[in-house]
């Protein structure tokens, strides 16, 4: 990732001194493909696979240039929304330019469905073993730095991020959601989860997931403030946010006084819809959503 000096992000974030920012940067923890002659060249890769639970699960990735084998690199796993088409996510991040190494996990296709898992529509499959799956897979294959490995996703993706945060804050570091798709039935809070940061984008004019909840596929799809609120009782966090105008029809609320490594931040974009805020053809240009997830995961490594 491009590693931004920790002297200039309380800049780049308007200021703000997020709770759960680390003072100073994380000496890397390698991964077991450190010190291995990489087993993947850079670019896009052909599609990947793992077994789980007996079935092949795929995934791409992306392994930049620079990448060697003895100097940890960050990874960013980057889900898709429901039915995106292949490759879509890769195009509207542009994680690529990242500096990370980015995985697109490919979500099952089943009788029951084809989303991730929390969704009512998912496949069934068991979305979280084939994470960590894939990432015993990848750390075995390049030299990764177990403590910046990160989650973004748009929509169904979105969602699943959010309950990967219960799932597996122990080998996520901090998680990003846009557009997420929130069904409380199959995926409901964890108060009692460990604190974790979170950076959201949404807009107020999302007619595929509204940003004020309503029913999508039969079941009930949480208030986005709602969603937060929740967070921010499970991060210990002040209950009500610092709002902040940043840019013309854009508001920052961020939640102060939340326990490390716990950080909560969330973009209201008014008017917005259901888009990847800054990506090309999104009619959301006032703010990227990736160069703000690239800041954010960059302050937030495993503690």
């Amino acid at each position: 990732m491009r590693l931004r000096p920790l002297v200039v992000l309380a800049a780049m974030l308007g200021g703000l001194a997020l709770s759960g920012c680390s003072a100073s940067p994380a000496e890397p923890a390698p991964a077991s493909g450190c010190g291995t002659v990489p087993s993947l060249e850079s670019g896009t890769s052909t599609p990947l696979a793992v077994t789980v639970d007996g079935a092949p699960r795929t995934f791409s990735m992306y392994v930049p240039a620079a990448t060697t084998n003895t100097s940890p690199t960050p990874l960013i796993l980057a889900f898709a929304g429901y039915r995106m088409p292949t490759g879509e996510v890769e195009r509207l991040s542009a994680l690529d330019d990242s500096g990370a190494v980015v995985v697109y996990p490919q979500p099952a296709d089943t009788a029951a469905g084809s989303g991730w898992q929390g969704a009512p529509y998912s496949s069934g499959a068991d979305d979280v073993a084939f994470v960590s799956a894939l990432l015993d897979d990848v750390e075995s294959r390049l030299c990764i730095d177990r403590e910046r490995v990160f989650a973004v996703g748009i929509s169904n993706g979105g969602g699943f991020v959010s309950l990967l945060s219960c799932a597996l804050p122990e080998r996520i570091a901090a998680f990003a959601v846009v557009a997420g798709a929130i069904y409380p039935a199959t995926n409901p809070p964890c108060p009692s989860g460990p604190p974790v940061p979170v950076i959201a984008f949404h807009g107020t004019a999302d007619e595929v997931i509204p940003y004020d909840g309503g029913t999508r596929h039969d079941a009930t799809v949480a208030p986005v403030s709602l969603w937060l609120s929740q967070l921010a009782i499970r991060n210990g966090c002040a209950s009500d946010p610092r709002p902040e105008t940043v840019a013309a029809g854009v508001e920052r609320q961020t939640w102060t006084g939340c326990r490390d490594p716990g950080a909560l931040v969330h973009y209201r974009i008014d008017g917005g819809g259901h888009v990847w805020p800054g990506a090309a053809g999104s009619g959301s240009t006032a703010v990227s959503a990736t160069t703000l997830i690239e800041t954010f995961f960059t302050a937030h490594p495993l503690p």
